[in-house]
């Protein structure tokens, strides 16, 4: 390059042939103790005679260019790795975990950070090379102040928050051109929300429980319970997976819908009644509670890297040390491939009954599904599967009550409960009002507030 700054060219050329001095290798070595011990400026000041002598120097001129700047952006590994970084076991010469940055360097920094370390080292100076597109707008356009579909992270940081630009640079496929402006961000809004109201749930929900007094051995927890941990193992394996390979869109995509389907969409959505209905300390409950608390911890550690300010948050209130950064991933059980299998089946068939009450509900047939009573007919797997589940299966299908009976194919059958509504738990019961104490309870919250309380080994 021809520029008065940057790392000097260290060549005498012939005027007439312009070769360079058959001393070259001895001044550059020169070259190199001259900067040494005065800096890079130092060369500047020094002549063609004070290196080639008068007679030398008459054939000769100073070459004025100097090196590529990728050059200089190349060698960092060689000036980071061996200095603000030394000693941090660089085996077999200086090497980075990542090297980062847009697709444009494949032919800059990239390249001649490769070319000089293959020369030093005859390897490359990175374990992993990561790159990533442009920021464009809505249509895909390049953005331009005078086109004015430029987007100021600072205008969307002050609007929304720093949180819904991290997810939104998170939920993005970077290999190519990430896509920003108002509709967009919009969703991710949606997106952040749909996972912080999770938050707060499990947060609401584990207030009162202690995990070194309250939890409850995994033997011993319902059943639905055993599964929510074995679906989170699930789903924790699939996150590491993605992070080792640096995909941040597969987690955020798949985050939203463990939390919009797997939690809120089923499993917390059963667990509602035994949360609110059962004893506060009884083995139900804590059962729940022991759920919630691990899935908790799980979640705030899988969305840390890109939800960082709201998993700190969270973090203040349940973590046991000063940051979540400074924990490793949550260990959860052993994943039970035939509990998960056997839920999978039980979900199916809750959706199959929850299309049939909404059916019955836009015929203005049925209220909530609490008012209704399902009969499944199913062929023998599946009757062996709903049957098993006892009295605890009307609580999987948010109903009244429930019972299953042989048939050829799957089917449900729901009737409006005739029965008076429990004003605690909301279920239609013939046994509400059976205690002259209590007449707007049914039995199961009576004993819940008064007696022994409920059983339950399912659901």
């Amino acid at each position: 390059r021809q520029r008065s700054w940057g790392v000097p060219l260290p060549f005498f050329l012939h005027v007439d042939t312009g070769a360079l001095h058959p001393r070259t290798m001895e001044i550059i070595d020169q070259a190199a103790s001259i900067v040494e011990q005065g800096g890079i400026e130092a060369w500047s000041r020094v002549t063609t005679e004070d290196i080639l002598g008068a007679d030398d120097a008459r054939n000769y001129t100073k070459s004025t260019d100097i090196l590529e700047v990728w050059f200089d952006s190349g060698s960092t590994f060689w000036h980071v790795l061996r200095g603000t970084h030394a000693g941090m076991h660089h085996d077999q010469g200086p090497e980075a975990d990542l090297y980062l940055e847009g697709h444009d360097q494949h032919r800059g920094w990239f390249h001649s950070s490769l070319l000089l370390a293959s020369a030093i080292f005859g390897r490359a100076p990175y374990r992993g090379l990561l790159t990533h597109g442009f920021t464009v707008d809505g249509q895909g356009k390049k953005m331009s102040k005078s086109l004015g579909n430029t987007v100021s992270p600072q205008e969307v940081s002050s609007k929304m928050g720093a949180e819904i630009i991290r997810l939104w640079c998170a939920s993005t496929d970077y290999s190519g051109d990430l896509a920003i402006d108002d509709k967009i961000l919009a969703r991710v809004v949606d997106a952040y929300r749909r996972i912080r109201n999770t938050l707060r749930f499990l947060l609401a929900n584990t207030s009162d429980f202690d995990a070194a007094k309250d939890a409850v051995p995994y033997d011993q927890m319902l059943e639905i319970d055993r599964w929510a941990l074995a679906r989170a193992a699930q789903f924790q394996a699939e996150v590491l997976g993605h992070f080792k390979v640096y995909e941040f869109h597969p987690v955020v995509a798949k985050l939203q819908l463990f939390c919009s389907e797997d939690l809120g969409g089923f499993y917390l959505d059963v667990l509602k009644d035994r949360l609110y209905t059962s004893g506060a300390k009884s083995a139900a409950r804590r059962s729940a509670q022991t759920a919630l608390h691990h899935i908790l911890h799980a979640m705030l550690r899988w969305m840390a890297p890109f939800l960082s300010f709201t998993a700190e948050e969270a973090w203040k209130i349940v973590g046991s040390s000063n940051s979540i950064f400074l924990e490793t991933y949550q260990t959860l059980p052993a994943g039970d491939a035939a509990l998960l299998a056997k839920w999978e089946r039980i979900r199916a068939i809750r959706d199959v009954t929850n299309k049939e009450i909404e059916n019955r509900r836009e015929a203005g047939q049925v209220g909530a599904s609490l008012q209704a009573e399902v009969t499944l007919s199913a062929e023998p797997e599946d009757l062996a599967l709903l049957q098993s589940l006892g009295e605890d299966l009307k609580f999987v299908l948010i109903t009244s009550a429930a019972q299953a009976r042989p048939g050829d194919a799957l089917a449900v059958d729901v009737q409006v409960s005739t029965h008076a509504k429990c004003e605690r738990c909301w279920h239609y019961r013939a046994d509400v009002g059976t205690n002259s104490a209590h007449p707007t309870l049914c039995g199961r919250c009576d004993s819940n507030l008064h007696g022994s309380g409920e059983v339950r080994h399912f659901a």
